[in-house]
C-alpha cells in the first residue's frame, strides 16, 4: 500500500466515515457478484460438464483446452486492454487508487482466468475492484474531499470488498492496518486511515451474510474445518517447528524467483507469455493427474477448495502424492506467478499446509501443529505483513487457534525474517553485485 501518502485530514473525518459506510453497501454487493461468478464458472467447468459429458472423474487431460482458453483471455486484458489486467503477482498485493478505466481489464483477466484454472487466488482483483468502485462512487464530492481523502475511500473499498474472501472481516482490516503501519503512518493519521476501513470491512461482511441468505448463491472463501488438535502443543511441535518454517521460507522464496524470472521475460510478449503460462500449468495438472492417478484440480485452480479436504483427511494423501502436489503445484504458481493474474495468497496457504501434512511423519510432531506451522510460515513468507499472516492462520484454525497460536507465531516469525530478512536480501545483492 505504498500508494497511501498520507491521511485524511482531521476536518470533514465524519464526512469521511459516513461515506466509508455508505461505499461499504455497493462495493460489497459487487464483490459478492463477481465471488459468485467466479465460483459459478469454476462449478461449470470443473464439475458439470465433466458429469455432463458422462466422464465419471475430471480426466487427466481436463485442464489444457480450459486454460489455453484461459490464457487467450487473461492475454488479450495484458497486452490490449488500460491496466494490463493488474498488477503482476509475483510483486505482491497493491492498496490504493485504480482508475476505473482499468476495470475491466482486470475483471476479464481474473474471470478469464481464476476459474478456469490459473494458480492464483482472487484477492488482487477484489483490492482492485473495490478501490476502483469507491473512487468512481464518491465523484461527486471529489473536489472538496482531495488526495489523502480518495486514497482513504480507496482502500476502504478494498478492505470491503475482501470482507468475506479470508472466511473472516478481521483478517482483511488487519491487512489495512498492517500496510498502513508500513507505508510510514502512526498515531491520529493512521488511526484516520484504520477507522473508515473498518467501518467499510464491517459492513461489507453483513452484506456478504445477508446476500448469501437472500439468493441463495454460495461463494468461496478461504476456510477449514473443525480440526482436532492437541490441548496444547509439546516442545517436539515448537522444535520442528522451526527448520520446517525455514524449509518452507526456502521453498516459496524458489517459487518466487520462478515468478520473477518469468515475468522478467513475459515484459516483453505479454499476450504469448500468458498463453504459454496457462499452457505450463495446465501440463503440470494433467502430469500430476497421470503421476498419482489424482484429479488434475488439485493442482489447479488456487486451491482454496482443496484446503478443507486436506486438513480434515491428510491421510487420503500418501507421502508420494504430497510431493508431487508440491513440487508441480508450486511449478504452476510460479509461472502464474509471472505471467498471469490474480492474488498470490491462496495458494501459498495451500502449499504450506500441503507441506505441514508431508512432515507431520516426524518424530512427535502432530498434524495440526505442522498443519499451522507450514501455513503460517508460507503465508508469512509470501506477504510483506507478518501480523496479517498470524491473524489470518489463527482465524483458519478456528477451535484449535488458542492451543495453535505459539506454534503460528513462531513459525510466521521464522518464515517471515528467513525470506524477508535472508534469502531476498542476499539474492538483491548477488543481482547488483558486479561480475
Amino acid at each position: 500500500m505504498s500508494q497511501i501518502e498520507a491521511a485524511a485530514p482531521p476536518r470533514g473525518f465524519t464526512r469521511l466515515l459516513a461515506l466509508s459506510a455508505a461505499l461499504g453497501v455497493p462495493v460489497s454487493v459487487a464483490a459478492f457478484l463477481f465471488l459468485v461468478v467466479l465460483h459459478e464458472v469454476t462449478h461449470l467447468v470443473w464439475e458439470v460438464l465433466p458429469d455432463a459429458w458422462g466422464l465419471p472423474d475430471v480426466p487427466w487431460w481436463w485442464p489444457l483446452p480450459w486454460l489455453l482458453l484461459a490464457g487467450v483471455g487473461a492475454g488479450v486484458a495484458i497486452r490490449f486492454l488500460p491496466g494490463h489486467g493488474g498488477h503482476v503477482p509475483v510483486d505482491g498485493l497493491s492498496m490504493g487508487v485504480v482508475p476505473a478505466s482499468f476495470v475491466p481489464g482486470i475483471l476479464l483477466a481474473a474471470v478469464a482466468g481464476l476459474p478456469l484454472g490459473v494458480v492464483l487466488g482472487p484477492e488482487a482483483p477484489l483490492l482492485a475492484v473495490g478501490a476502483a468502485l469507491a473512487v468512481v462512487l464518491v465523484r461527486p464530492w471529489d473536489a472538496s474531499l482531495g488526495d489523502p481523502g480518495r486514497q482513504v475511500l480507496a482502500v476502504a473499498g478494498s478492505a470491503a470488498a475482501l470482507s468475506a474472501i479470508f472466511g473472516n472481516p478481521l483478517v482483511g482490516a488487519v491487512f489495512v492496518i498492517e500496510a498502513a503501519g508500513l507505508s510510514g503512518l502512526s498515531g491520529a493519521k493512521l488511526t484516520r486511515v484504520v477507522l473508515p476501513c473498518l467501518l467499510a470491512s464491517g459492513i461489507g461482511a453483513l452484506v456478504f451474510t445477508g446476500m448469501g441468505s437472500w439468493t441463495g448463491l454460495e461463494i468461496a472463501s478461504l476456510a477449514l474445518p473443525d480440526v482436532d488438535g492437541p490441548v496444547r502443543p509439546d516442545l517436539a511441535d515448537v522444535l520442528w517447528t522451526v527448520p520446517v518454517a525455514v524449509v518452507v521460507a526456502v521453498g516459496v522464496r524458489l517459487v518466487h524467483r520462478l515468478g520473477a524470472a518469468v515475468a522478467r521475460r513475459a515484459a516483453a510478449r505479454p499476450f504469448a507469455a500468458a498463453v504459454t503460462g496457462a499452457l505450463v500449468v495446465g501440463v503440470c495438472a494433467s502430469a500430476y493427474a497421470l503421476v498419482t492417478g489424482r484429479s488434475p484440480m488439485e493442482v489447479a485452480l488456487s486451491g482454496q477448495d482443496l484446503l478443507a479436504p486436506l486438513a480434515a483427511d491428510p491421510a487420503a494423501w500418501g507421502a508420494g502424492a504430497l510431493v508431487a502436489l508440491l513440487v508441480l503445484k508450486g511449478v504452476a504458481y510460479g509461472v502464474s506467478l509471472g505471467t498471469l493474474r490474480g492474488g498470490p495468497i491462496f495458494p501459498a496457504v495451500l502449499l504450506g499446509a500441503a507441506a505441514g501434512v508431508l512432515v507431520a511423519g516426524l518424530p512427535g510432531f502432530g498434524v495440526v501443529p505442522a498443519l499451522a506451522a507450514g501455513m503460517a510460515a508460507a503465508t508469512a513468507a509470501t506477504l510483506p505483513f507478518p501480523v496479517s499472516s498470524a491473524v489470518l492462520v489463527v482465524m483458519l484454525l478456528g477451535t484449535s487457534a488458542p492451543a495453535m497460536a505459539p506454534v503460528v507465531l513462531l513459525a510466521v516469525v521464522v518464515g517471515y525474517v528467513t525470506e524477508h530478512h535472508v534469502l531476498r536480501p542476499r539474492r538483491e545483492a548477488a543481482e547488483v553485485t558486479p561480475r
